[in-house]
């Protein structure tokens, strides 16, 4: 279903479409091999703000992702944009919205983050993540023996995790489902997008407000005891945590129920999950990047001002670094991929990822062993329009 099966070429020096998922076309695109290939980065056209950099190299992602001379901040002249409200809000739209700012202003959102999501305090949340998955799964159970396995499970999942861990009622739950889709989908109109936005920020507040008064055991309430962040950043922090807690792992948990339904020798094997991330990179367009000096990668002069796309999925497919990139195996050493990013703003809640992904998998085949597609694989309905990508049902039956 990923596997770079057909080759194609284009012209050097001429901009290429962008962007480069088509529907009825494998995923990482073909073309990606042949721009790793060439000499120097691939020029592209961004419908909302012109002309970028693609860096498809497994080496020049990890360098572009790191050089101090290359910024996150969307309002810097250049920043790319595929659509007037695509790609990260600047501060002045969503304050707290912190991987869109560069260090040292990153820094002080990110410090007061990292306790919350390290691998002892992931590990603690193992229960009650066993807990959800079992809970999704009993519902499936009783309604029958068929699903859409996206709609019932893999996106409850990591919604009901994130929203217990920031203190959301779990009422809310489609609410969020809601807005967050219209947020992540590259076909929503501008008008549609700020609507979401709007909409999640004032639900937020909302509950910032009831925090402060009456605080829990959730992580809204630690934020707002530490201090180091005002009110309203901490709602657009709260906002990219649900935004990025959610939709990310839910792509994650669907495409992998895929793969080891079509190739079940995996089943069980603890080392699928790092090769699941690497394999789909299903955050493939989400690191745009802005030039604010002049900058040499992979032997391109890149000048100060002009936009630049880390394509996620190319580097990690990079058959330089991973051997046979196509094919699936996590016999591999797959730890360094770059499905979480790299360098400062590498993936805050990659712990939990991790954790979300291994019960969901183990659970789900210990619980219905005779779990089958309902459709051909070929037919099911892959997210070419999302920011991130992924399915947008997964029809499943079990006997």
């Amino acid at each position: 279903m990923t596997a770079e099966t057909e080759m194609t070429t284009f012209a050097p020096g001429c901009p290429v479409a962008f962007p480069l998922r088509r529907p009825g076309r494998p995923f990482p695109p073909p073309e990606y091999a042949d721009y790793r290939a060439g000499e120097g980065l691939v020029r592209s056209e961004l419908p909302a703000s012109g002309p970028v950099w693609l860096v498809t190299r497994h080496e020049d992602v990890r360098t572009v992702l790191t050089d101090p001379r290359i910024s996150a901040d969307p309002s810097r002249p250049g920043f790319p944009r595929a659509r007037r409200t695509g790609g990260a809000p600047s501060q002045s739209e969503i304050p707290g919205w912190f991987v869109a700012l560069d260090p040292p202003e990153h820094d002080r959102f990110r410090k007061t983050l990292i306790p919350e999501f390290t691998v002892r305090k992931v590990r603690e949340l193992r229960p009650a993540i066993q807990q959800i998955v079992d809970e999704r799964i009993d519902a499936l159970l009783a309604a029958g023996n068929s699903a859409d396995l996206i709609a019932d499970f893999a996106l409850s999942v990591p919604s009901l995790v994130i929203s217990d861990l920031l203190g959301v009622p779990k009422a809310d739950r489609d609410f969020f489902e809601a807005k967050t889709k219209v947020l992540v989908t590259l076909s929503s109109t501008d008008e549609q997008r700020d609507e979401a936005s709007k909409a999640l920020l004032r639900y937020l507040n909302r509950l910032i407000q009831i925090k402060g008064r009456r605080p829990g055991e959730d992580l809204i309430s630690r934020l707002l005891q530490a201090g180091t962040m005002n009110r309203q950043e901490l709602s657009g922090v709260s906002m990219l945590l649900l935004i990025a807690g959610h939709e990310t792992t839910a792509n994650n948990i669907g495409l992998g129920v895929v793969q080891l339904l079509t190739n079940p020798q995996w089943i069980g094997d603890d080392r699928i999950v790092e090769e699941m991330l690497r394999y789909y990179s299903v955050a493939d367009l989400v690191s745009f990047r802005v030039a604010v000096e002049d900058v040499e990668i992979g032997g391109q002069l890149i000048k100060a001002g002009e936009g630049i796309v880390p394509l996620i999925a190319a580097a990690n497919h990079d058959g330089s670094v991973f051997d046979k990139p196509e094919e699936f195996n996590p016999e591999r050493s797959a730890r360094s991929h770059v499905a979480f990013g790299y360098g400062v703003h590498q993936c805050l809640g990659q712990n939990l990822v991790r954790v979300e992904m291994e019960i969901a998998y183990r659970t789900l085949f210990e619980r219905i062993p005779t779990l089958e597609l309902a459709v051909p694989v070929e037919e099911l309905p892959l997210k070419y329009d999302g920011v991130l990508f992924g399915l947008h049902e997964l029809p499943v039956t079990w006997s």
